[in-house]
């Protein structure tokens, strides 16, 4: 009865910690296109972070908790694609035709009510289960624990690692690209956003595809061939001319490929390879960790290689981080619970077959 009522409390915890970063991410959105200024606009934005890694860790537990241990890849897959799909992939397309008669600043203000709206919705929808069965995990261990505890499993240290690896791809194939694409290979601005485009729909696509297959496969298989593929198709886009059509193509693989990555390090690898009680601090510590220095140290030393080198070598830092990522999964440790369980029954099976 107390573990129940234990377990209740800490989902009615990460429920109000979801819907309070939705409302305070939602209304600072709105105000940030109502500053005046670029210190009001900066520290605005500021806060939004804040916000945005409030929600994270708390959604992918709630998502684990409301899944069966063989869905936890597919089930935060379909979570984690929203963000390529409408951050990504839909919302330039219908900015883009709203600019035309709205001014940027309503645009942010636009945005509000249809996060109020999903907060109103999860608080009414979501509801905890009369009964909430822990999460498989590779470590059964229901005892108290410290979050420095995190630095204790070996998959969490090499999480924190990819994750860098990851977002420093993603960062110089969206934020440097489009300098890329005008300044060297001398496309126009409609086709520059056309094979941007392509981002958020190959993420998306590879986010639900990936780490569904994971379910069954195993997380580190699917993790270096992940890596694999998103290596030999970033190294092909960069051979590629000004052929938007093979660039939108060669783009959409690289990170079908790369946000399976992101998604599975975040979710079940750091989920699953903690006690149950340290599933949401591993999650928000290896965020953290990818925001911190792969979203902000990328972006300095890509900016640096763009003015020394030329900005044709910008993508070298991607490949770069994606190889030194594929040595780093091969020390993971696998935590997909249904090939645990396999690897478990198939000797009892094997006896069972042979009569010894």
């Amino acid at each position: 009865m107390l573990a129940d009522q234990n377990a209740a409390c800490c989902y009615h915890q990460r429920l109000f910690s979801s819907l309070a970063a939705i409302v305070i991410f939602s209304l600072l959105v709105g105000v940030s296109g109502l500053a005046t200024s670029l210190i009001t606009l900066l520290m605005v934005r500021g806060l939004m972070g804040f916000a945005d890694g409030a929600y994270t860790p708390p959604s992918i537990v709630a998502t684990l908790e409301a899944s069966k241990p063989t869905r936890h890849g597919l089930n935060l897959g379909i979570e984690q694609m929203v963000l390529p799909l409408f951050g990504l992939a839909l919302a330039p397309l219908i900015v883009t035709q709203l600019l035309q008669d709205v001014s940027w600043r309503w645009i942010f203000v636009m945005v509000t009510p249809f996060g109020l709206l999903l907060a109103a919705l999860m608080f009414f929808i979501l509801r905890a289960p009369s009964e909430i069965a822990a999460v498989d995990t590779v470590v059964h261990d229901t005892s108290a624990h410290k979050w420095t505890d995190l630095f204790q499993y070996r998959n969490i240290i090499h999480n924190m690692i990819g994750m860098l690896c990851w977002l420093t791809c993603l960062i110089v194939t969206s934020a440097m690209l489009p300098s890329y694409l005008i300044d060297y290979l001398h496309l126009s601005l409609p086709q520059m956003g056309f094979v941007l485009s392509a981002i958020g729909f190959g993420g998306s696509a590879g986010c639900v595809i990936m780490p569904m297959i994971s379910d069954r496969i195993g997380r580190k298989p699917m993790m270096l061939i992940s890596t694999a593929g998103a290596a030999l198709s970033l190294l092909a886009f960069m051979k590629v001319g000004p052929s938007p059509v093979i660039l939108f193509s060669l783009l959409l693989l690289t990170h079908f490929f790369n946000f399976p990555l992101i998604t599975l390090t975040v979710g079940p690898l750091s989920a699953e390879s903690v006690p149950t009680k340290l599933m949401a601090s591993a999650s928000g510590l290896v965020v953290c960790t990818g925001e911190l220095f792969g979203g902000g140290v990328a972006p300095i030393i890509a900016g640096f290689v763009a003015e020394n080198f030329g900005i044709q070598y910008i993508l070298y830092l991607a490949v770069a981080g994606l190889c030194v990522g594929f040595v780093n999964c091969c020390f993971l440790r696998e935590t997909a619970p249904r090939r645990l369980r396999d690897a478990v029954i198939s000797p009892a099976t094997r006896d069972l077959a042979t009569g010894t």
